[in-house]
């Protein structure tokens, strides 16, 4: 039998905050009676959601009333002295107080890694989080990290970003010995900055990893690695980009089968075979990315995801919770770092 586990949800997060978080939430618990959420926000946006709940589910539902919303627009400089009483920060306190074994946010990013590291606090070993996400791959998907925490990253982060990407591939993916790749700009020693060689020395240095050198960009999705590690900057851009060039293909797809009778005809034909491809090119399936380096779970989701790409998130949230990530994590960081 599983155990059982809260995760708090930072109800106000997002483009359109309770309209997409609470159904999305309610959906999940269904799925999975193990859970219970503690929904975290404005106490008068919340309740009409809460009206015509079954027994099952609100048994397992807590409203936790926060006065204040943080804005996507917000600078994450201000958030530490001005959004203490925001849903955002009551959903990170309610994980550090050991009250919710994870927080799921669609809120701004720059104020959920500012007011994470804040209340959760790094583990030991760790300078800085980061952001890791599922990317699809010919073989399935591989994780990729850093995706915009740290824009400028030093040799050293990059090792223990590796090490993080490594522990949670093999504990949620269920991979004994995950291959490790750092992306560049070529597969020669000599290519890449300084920064980028020096990392794959102390990766290549450290033992214990399956680091298979570099890889470049079309390596990544052909799936010659489990886990992609790179700076900030180049990571939000190859996701953007990606997410991009996905929705584009599908409009384009789109586009072309409605062209003429006949386009019409082999489009309903072929109907089963897109609409495979559509969900496996679908960005909200890979929708739910993981503050990695915290004394907790914290699971970001994308501002703009409907109800379906926010369920992926709080599904993601569930499988760390379950594998206990932090933990082995710390245990693999005690280890491989000094």
């Amino acid at each position: 039998m599983s155990e059982y586990y809260t995760i708090a949800i930072d109800v106000m997060g997002g483009d359109f905050g309770p309209r997409v978080t609470i159904p999305a939430t309610l959906s999940a618990l269904k799925r999975y009676p193990h859970i219970s959420a503690q929904l975290v926000g404005r106490s008068e946006a919340i309740t009409p959601y809460l009206k015509s709940l079954n027994a099952d589910i609100a048994c397992r539902v807590e409203l936790v009333h926060a006065p204040d919303t943080i804005s996507m627009a917000a600078k994450p400089s201000q958030t530490l002295r001005a959004g203490q009483k925001s849903s955002m920060y009551k959903a990170l306190e309610l994980v550090a107080e050991n009250k919710a074994q994870a927080c799921v946010s669609a809120g701004n990013t720059g104020a959920l890694m500012v007011l994470g590291r804040y209340v959760l606090r790094t583990l030991p070993g760790i300078d800085r989080p980061a952001i890791i996400s599922s990317v699809p791959t010919a073989l399935g998907h591989c994780y990729m990290l850093d995706l915009g925490a740290n824009v400028d990253c030093s040799a050293e982060h990059l090792l223990q970003f590796a090490i993080m990407g490594s522990v949670m591939t093999q504990a949620v993916e269920g991979i004994e010995s995950p291959r490790v790749g750092l992306l560049n700009i070529g597969q020669e020693e000599v290519k890449g900055n300084e920064q980028v060689k020096l990392a794959s020395r102390l990766i290549e240095e450290q033992g214990g990893l399956n680091y298979i050198g570099y890889i470049e960009g079309d390596d990544l999705y052909a799936g010659r690695a489990d886990v992609v590690v790179c700076d900030g900057f180049v990571g939000n851009i190859v996701l953007k980009s990606s997410e991009g060039l996905a929705r584009l293909i599908s409009r384009k797809f789109q586009a072309e089968f409605k062209q003429g009778f006949y386009r019409r005809l082999l489009a309903l034909l072929a109907s089963p075979v897109l609409n495979a491809l559509k969900k496996q090119m679908d960005p909200s399936r890979n929708n739910g990315a993981s503050l990695l380096g915290l004394q907790g779970i914290v699971i970001k989701s994308h501002g703009s995801a409907d109800k379906k790409g926010f369920g992926y998130a709080l599904d993601q949230a569930v499988a760390e919770v379950e594998k206990n990530v932090p933990s082995k994590i710390c245990r693999e960081l005690e280890a491989k770092l000094p």
